[in-house]
């Protein structure tokens, strides 16, 4: 007899995973459960579907129930929920418009994802509120915008859907604000870094208002809970995912600390024929080295393979992800992989980052653009802990590099000397990867001790420590750090009498390089504590230092 494969979910996880039974097993009974319409949808093209960079709706419908049963001969259920299962029979009780009846199983996969989290406020319900989850939902929000003609938009949640949903609105001609109820958007990013992606969009007329909470809605407006208000003619819910897990606890499978269901390295639940995959099921950070949630759709994918194959009779081991992410801002892309330095301090780790601000390819070349790249690390180890970066040209690149470094658990050194692709138009000689690499072994040796942003807030004492700008006048005439000292590097060996030797040196310039050489000058004409901002007066301002003029 065929075994019979039941899975409930046909996004992501559950869609790759049928397909890969049917590679597995030609004779097996597949079926798969969707609670929408549509299955195998690209859910994450959503919001470019309603900015207009993708023009017909049928690209996004990957697959369908007829194609999926015509080309992997897999049973499709759509509009079909699963209510209960009953383990000990191997059962699963199904519901559409028109019955209910029990299925069999010989291996049940749960690949049910999440949902959005949507608060209880007044005017939650209003025909002007949506999310974004579904084709549906996608499909709603479009002939909104045709029909009604909205003019103003406040997008409640600064994470990847809300920003991706803010730049498709303002691309469709709307007024768009976010409201992020954080000190910053984009919270997986470190402040410099979330803070220039928030400066970027303002630039094109996108407004961000941190730290700010939605009290109520109305018919043409936002009330926040500080008393003012927001014109909004369309308000998009974006403040979250929640994993679906009503099945789950109905069948009695193991919930974990982080509020995912329970798998092991198999992706086998807590009853031996259950697995589960996808935004549901918590994971191993492939950092962190514990169990949490990463909700991305690059992992369920990988995820629905594996599960297939171990449901199947392989054994497979699932290592866990490192939420490697990218996101597009209008003509910016944000990218980040591993731990931020705010997550590794958290975490207890002994943790460094530095940060340069580099042309992504050769200066001389015409085109270069300024890209920020962040590098966190451990301090005592030089391990490599996350990267993250921002710009408009070559980001996601170099974090793909960092994430295959974690994958390989590289070192500093091999990151310093790893062969890049270098060619004028494409890179510098030395990439601004191996130049970040250069920069963290130089403070974990001592040869240019150096402060992250961060570091700096936190230790920085200004009734004690000496700051010294030494950038040129006309830059320091445009805005400084209150209390500094200025002194341009090409007069600073002149200048050296004029320094107090005993004191803490906390020196600066524009990225960290003019600072890093004045490090290096000090400390060799005998100044014993002298310490290089790592990201100059750029990531400074982006984390919120106030300059004086």
């Amino acid at each position: 007899m065929a075994d019979t494969y039941v899975i409930v979910g046909g996004v992501a996880a559950g869609a790759t995973a049928a397909a890969r039974l049917r590679r597995l097993d030609e004779h097996a009974r597949i079926i798969v459960i969707e609670r929408g319409p549509y299955v195998s949808f690209a859910n994450c093209g959503l919001p470019y579907f309603i900015s207009g960079d993708i023009s017909k709706r049928s690209k996004l419908l990957l697959q369908s129930v007829e194609g999926f049963w015509s080309r992997y001969r897999v049973e499709v259920r759509a509009n079909t929920e699963a209510v209960a299962i009953d383990r000990a029979a191997k059962k699963i009780l199904l519901k559409d418009s028109q019955q209910q009846l029990w299925l069999d199983y010989d291996q049940l996969i749960l690949a049910q994802g999440g949902s959005p989290f949507v608060p209880e406020l007044p005017g939650i319900d209003a025909k002007h509120v949506f999310t974004l989850w579904t084709v549906p939902d996608m499909d709603a929000i479009h002939r909104y915008i045709n029909t009604a003609k909205p003019v103003h938009a406040v997008v409640v949640g600064g994470g990847f859907i809300g920003l991706e949903m803010a730049e498709a609105l303002h691309a469709r001609g709307l007024v768009s604000t976010v409201l992020e109820q954080a000190p910053n958007i984009m919270m997986q990013a470190d402040p410099e870094i979330s803070s220039a992606a928030q400066a970027s969009l303002e630039t094109h007329g996108i407004k961000i208002m941190t730290n700010k909470s939605l009290q109520a809605i109305q018919e043409s407006k936002v009330l926040l809970k500080d008393g003012s208000s927001i014109p909004a003619d369309l308000v998009l819910v974006s403040i979250g995912v929640r994993p679906e897990l009503t099945l789950a606890k109905q069948a009695g499978l193991e919930i974990g600390s982080r509020g995912g269901l329970v798998v092991d390295e198999y992706l086998r639940t807590s009853d031996p024929n259950i697995w589960a995959a996808g935004d549901m099921v918590e994971i191993v950070h492939k950092v962190l080295g514990t169990k949490v949630r990463v909700p991305l759709a690059g992992p369920a994918n990988r995820q629905g393979r594996i599960v297939a194959s171990n449901a199947s009779g392989k054994k497979i081991a699932y290592n866990g992800a490192l939420g490697t992410s990218v996101l597009k801002l209008l003509d910016h892309t944000l990218a980040s992989t591993g731990l931020s330095e705010a997550q590794a301090r958290q975490a207890g780790m002994d943790v460094a980052a530095v940060t340069v601000h580099k042309d992504h390819h050769a200066s001389y070349y015409p085109g270069a653009s300024k890209l920020t790249l962040k590098l966190v690390f451990g301090l005592s180890d030089g391990k490599i802990l996350g990267a993250q970066a921002f710009g408009t040209e070559g980001v996601e690149k170099r974090i793909d590099v960092v994430a295959m470094a974690l994958q390989g658990q590289l070192s500093l050194d091999d990151l310093a000397e790893v062969d890049l692709a270098y060619a004028p138009p494409y890179s510098s000689a030395n990439d601004p990867l191996n130049i970040a690499a250069f920069s963290a072994n130089n403070r974990i040796e001592g040869y240019s001790p150096s402060w992250s942003v961060q570091e700096f807030v936190s230790t920085y004492e200004a009734n004690k420590d000496l700051l010294l700008d030494v950038r040129g006048l006309a830059e320091w005439e445009r805005g400084h750090m209150a209390l500094a000292t200025h002194i341009p590097l090409d007069e600073l060996r002149d200048k050296l009498a004029t320094l107090d030797k005993s004191a803490r040196l906390v020196v600066y310039c524009d990225s960290g390089y003019r600072s890093h050489l004045a490090v290096r000058m000090l400390m060799q004409e005998g100044f014993k504590q002298v310490i290089n901002i790592s990201g100059g007066l750029t990531s400074l301002t982006y984390a919120g230092c106030k300059l004086a003029q």
